[in-house]
């Protein structure tokens, strides 16, 4: 069983590897001239980023596999949780590679995305409903003890999670430290939940993934020294999405996952009703944008979107009953 003292050394120690590691990697990655390309039609603010080292995420790698050997506590939820950062930020960097060092804007098709993601998914999904106590039932936030049972469409509902999830948590990385923070708030609430329940090797996980995150937001705060990429963003999905489905609690992702899920309801909006009405709802998505367009500066956007952060885990602590 483990302590609060034992969280304490894990965030410490994956947050002071990320930390020493940054000043090694961001010259590393500027000699190999890796370097985020900005988009012409996004905010004029953003040009001066360009150039700017990306594919970051695997300074938070580094920290996260070290320290999580180092804490002793591997079993086969542990190594499930490492199999989804790791898969999905496979699929994030080549994507990365093909776009920044490759040089095709593109990088990999959605499709070809899109397989892997489900493949994923789907491993996660038959592990979880098979050695869970709880199989095909989920937890019902704000309810107590009342569950509900999916049966078969357990494996298509987590694959649409997890996908939307990884996918959601990639759309919010546009700007400096919002996607790192944002996610190192999620993961804090993920902390508390599973050393409340007992679930050890969660909770090391997200203490030490949260503990990369600060790390890493010191280097990727306003202004970035380094960008994380989709090799970052979409591990940090899939890491979400892989403890909120191991921990019985998908249904809590919009809740304290709440900025992922409207940054992406903002793109699925926008696309939506410019098709069918040649307009657009916002004068830019995701929603960041939009509000950069409304004259906000990028630390303040960044900012409220932290402190609802922490509002929506507030709430999600009373959804699961910790009080």
């Amino acid at each position: 069983m483990i302590h609060y003292m034992d969280i304490i050394r894990t965030i410490s120690m994956a947050f002071l590897i990320t930390l020493i590691l940054g000043p090694i990697t961001i010259p590393l990655l500027k000699w190999l001239n890796i370097g985020q390309s900005v988009r012409e039609e996004g905010p004029k603010s953003h040009f001066s980023k360009s150039g700017t080292p990306t594919m970051g995420g695997i300074i938070i790698f580094i920290a996260l596999i070290i320290t999580i050997f180092s804490s002793g506590v591997l079993n086969k939820d542990m190594y499930v949780l490492l199999l989804s950062t790791f898969g999905f930020g496979f699929i994030g960097f080549i994507d990365d590679y093909i776009k920044v060092v490759k040089k095709r804007n593109l990088g990999l098709r959605a499709y070809q995305k899109l397989i892997g993601q489900i493949i994923l998914a789907i491993i996660l999904a038959v592990y979880q409903s098979n050695t869970s106590m709880l199989g095909t039932n989920i937890i019902i936030p704000f309810v107590k003890y009342e569950y509900l049972d999916l049966g078969i469409f357990y494996v298509p509902f987590v694959v649409f999670v997890v996908v939307g999830t990884v996918n959601s948590v990639n759309l919010t990385d546009g700007l400096d430290g919002l996607a790192s923070g944002v996610t190192l708030i999620v993961l804090s609430f993920f902390g508390l939940v599973s050393l409340y329940w007992g679930m050890d090797s969660i909770a090391i996980f997200s203490s030490a993934l949260s503990g990369a995150c600060l790390g890493f937001l010191i280097h990727n705060a306003h202004p970035a020294k380094v960008f994380m990429g989709d090799t970052g963003s979409m591990a940090l999905g899939g890491a979400v999405s892989a403890i909120a489905i191991l921990l019985n609690l998908p249904l809590i992702i919009p809740i304290v996952g709440g900025i992922y899920f409207v940054e992406a309801l903002s793109v699925i909006i926008q696309v939506l009703s410019f098709k069918l009405t040649g307009k657009r709802v916002f004068l830019m998505s995701p929603l960041h944008h939009h509000f950069e367009h409304k004259g906000w500066k990028e630390t303040k956007v960044v900012a409220v979107f932290w402190f609802v952060t922490v509002i929506l885990c507030l709430i999600g602590i009373i959804a699961v009953r910790l009080n």
